[in-house]
């Protein structure tokens, strides 16, 4: 076994390996760019070595500064993790050379199954279904067409050496099928330095599942299970969970010998994983082959009870298995949310900043799998990613609950995040029945998110769960030291909480263990867990158990609970009637402007001054976190000023141009 192993990669994933390494005995090794100089996995490691500045080109993709650690540090083993040099066959090739062991793959499984077209030459070959397209890379838009004509709209464009959702567009028409074609090429060439796509028929509801495979270099090729991991935005994933609702026993089966077969065919060793696009009659397609660890690893964890981190390090450590197919047994349910930094109401554009305030949530089932903590910084250059949320159950129904109620618990505070939107989709009647596909987001929630509406009675026990924590923050300024003797006060009981446009008269009748709150004549009892100060309130009333997230603002708080956010005014009785008189200062007009949604670099700009375009057109170009996000004109009219170029770095929020 291993002494030392220097893992290539950061965040999360480099701290889930190093608790792996710690719990068996072997030392680590972090690599970290300027960036991530106080990063979490620099702490936990037990030595660290600096590989340049931020961008990822001059440090955690470049190959060179990762074997000149290795031999700075004596490490013996190199684990990639997910992203940055997982899945490249040029690592695995020099550190061979170096006589240090990668914990992957054979560099020829890597490169084989790393090409979209090849791998699924291969997979043909192996008798594994693949989903009818061009049999090679497209080299012009003509041929692109000609393809897309033959085997009929919709179509989707593909990366040839891509993946995790770069360089992937789909097009209904000849129209988008344009445009389709430029944006692919154009972010291939950026995040994989290949600009080669290829095309295949879109399958209509389709569901993405995947087999995860482990295999050791003894020949023996085992499956355990699948995943379902069809809520995605943007072709990646949000949402993951094992077993899928979806399959039968059969089914199941039948992609897990199939993934076998694949991995044996390519002479796979390790960890990895066979993806799938299942149709509505469960027919299944061959997708790609991810020859690394997958972000979503610890649901497939928690139902079999294994360490797959553990299981790539003994198999490249030269151990067998030590366990056959008929010992996999899928035990339970396990569902993951992908908490990143983002803003939804911006059409989940990636946010950077400090993590102001950070608390992971407890409770029986729930994993946290982060990299990040307190006063973490999240910046533009790396994945967005903060952590993973994961909740285990026996039933599907019990894991769902409790990823609920930890998404309501976990508290951030900094960067915009999809916390709220999370929180949205666990509870979404289509994603509790099960009847989930690819295009799950954007039927039920569009391209952007703003909030959930909740039931009425939710929003009574929310108003007087503010009113409470008023009573209590006028009680407790009432105990405040240094007043005059004899002089008695009481605080307010009378209040008025306005809920967004929805107002309560609400009376403070009992406040104890549990409380009595009049909320428009009508009686509200509850147990209110909140001290004055608190970003988590517990408030259990009835059947109800619930944690609500709390913010104090002027007249009120803002409050946060099964992804809805509104802010609570709570004020006198008297106060309340002064406000309505108060006029309302009507907010800046910005119509003409459009502003940068995060920090970025300017890729293109598509207009002039001077120039007329219509609702819906191209504007610029903005690439931020590795994506290219394509501004488009909201509005008809004329350009008047563009206030920036292409390769200029733009902040948040910051004029791009302005319409006459």
């Amino acid at each position: 076994m291993f002494s030392k192993i220097l893992i290539a990669n950061r965040g999360e994933i480099a701290c889930r390996i190093i608790r792996t390494c710690r719990a068996h005995g072997i030392r680590t090794v972090a690599v970290y760019s300027d960036a991530d100089r106080d990063a979490l996995h620099v702490e936990m490691a037990d030595e660290a070595v600096r590989l340049g500045p931020p961008p990822s080109r001059e440090s955690y993709l470049a190959i060179d500064r990762i074997v000149e650690a290795c031999r700075r540090t004596g490490a013996e083993a190199v684990h990639p993790g997910y992203g940055f040099l997982a899945e490249n066959p040029i690592l695995a090739e020099v550190l061979a050379a170096e006589g240090i062991v990668f914990i992957g793959p054979p560099v020829e499984a890597i490169r084989l199954m790393g090409d979209k077209i090849e791998s699924k030459r291969l997979a043909r070959r192996a008798g594994v279904p693949t989903i009818p397209g061009s049999e090679g890379a497209l080299a012009s838009f003509e041929e692109v067409l000609e393809t897309a004509r033959a085997i009929g709209f919709p179509v989707m464009l593909k990366a040839a050496a891509g993946g995790g959702g770069k360089g992937m567009r789909i097009a209904r028409n000849e129209s988008e099928l344009l445009e389709g074609f430029e944006r692919a090429r154009s972010e291939a060439l950026s995040a994989f330095g290949d600009d080669r796509v290829f095309l295949e028929k879109y399958v209509v509801e389709p569901r993405h599942i995947e087999v995860q495979v482990l295999a050791d270099r003894y020949g023996k090729v085992v499956y355990l299970g699948e995943r379902e991991c069809s809520i995605q935005r943007r072709h990646q994933k949000v949402i993951e969970e094992a077993p899928s609702p979806f399959l039968d026993e059969a089914t199941r089966q039948a992609m897990g010998e199939r993934a076998c077969a694949l991995a044996r065919a390519v002479g796979y060793v390790s960890a990895g994983t066979v993806e799938f696009v299942v149709d509505r009659d469960r027919n299944f397609y061959f997708l790609e082959m991810n020859t690394r660890l997958q972000v979503e690893h610890p649901v497939t964890e928690l139902v079999t009870g294994r360490d797959l981190v553990w299981d790539m390090i003994r198999i490249a450590a030269g151990e067998p298995l030590g366990f056959e197919q008929e010992e996999v047994r899928l035990r339970g349910w396990a569902i993951e949310a992908r908490l990143y930094a983002e803003d939804p109401a911006r059409g989940f554009l990636p946010a950077v900043g400090r993590l102001r305030r950070y608390r992971e949530p407890r409770g029986e089932g729930i994993r946290i799998d982060s990299g990040v903590v307190e006063g973490s910084e999240i910046p533009i250059f790396y994945d967005p990613m903060i952590a993973k949320i994961c909740a285990f159950g026996p039933d599907r129904e019990t894991a769902a609950d409790r990823l609920a109620t930890a998404l309501d618990a976990f508290v951030v505070r900094g960067p915009q995040t999809n916390l709220d939107f999370l929180r949205a989709v666990v509870d979404h009647p289509r994603f509790r029945a099960g009847r989930l596909s690819t295009g799950f987001i954007a039927e039920e929630f569009g391209e952007r998110f703003a909030g959930v509406e909740l039931p009425p009675e939710r929003r009574r026990l929310l108003a007087a769960a503010a009113a409470l924590m008023a009573f209590r923050e006028a009680e407790r300024a009432l105990r405040i030291g240094g007043r005059l003797p004899g002089v008695v006060l009481a605080p307010e009981r009378r209040w008025w909480v306005s809920l967004g446009s929805t107002g309560f008269p609400a009376t403070i009748e009992a406040d104890g263990g549990t409380s009595r709150v009049r909320i428009a004549d009508e009686p509200v009892d509850l147990s209110l867990d909140w001290l004055p100060g608190r970003l988590l309130a517990r408030i259990e009333a009835g059947k109800a158990s619930l944690f609500v997230q709390v913010d104090r603002i002027c007249e009120g708080f803002r409050l946060r609970h099964g992804g809805a956010v509104f802010e609570a005014l709570v004020r006198t009785e008297r106060a309340a009637e002064y406000a309505a008189r108060m006029p309302q200062k009507p907010p800046r007009d910005s119509s003409r402007e459009v502003a940068a949604p995060m920090p970025g670099l300017i890729v293109s700009v598509a207009v002039r001054p001077g120039q007329e375009v219509e609702v819906g057109q191209e504007l610029l170009v903005l690439e931020a976190m590795k994506m290219e996000n394509v501004l488009r004109a909201e509005r008809s009219g004329i350009v008047a000023e563009v206030r920036v170029r292409p390769r200029d770095a733009v902040a948040a929020d910051q004029v791009l141009l302005v319409f006459a």
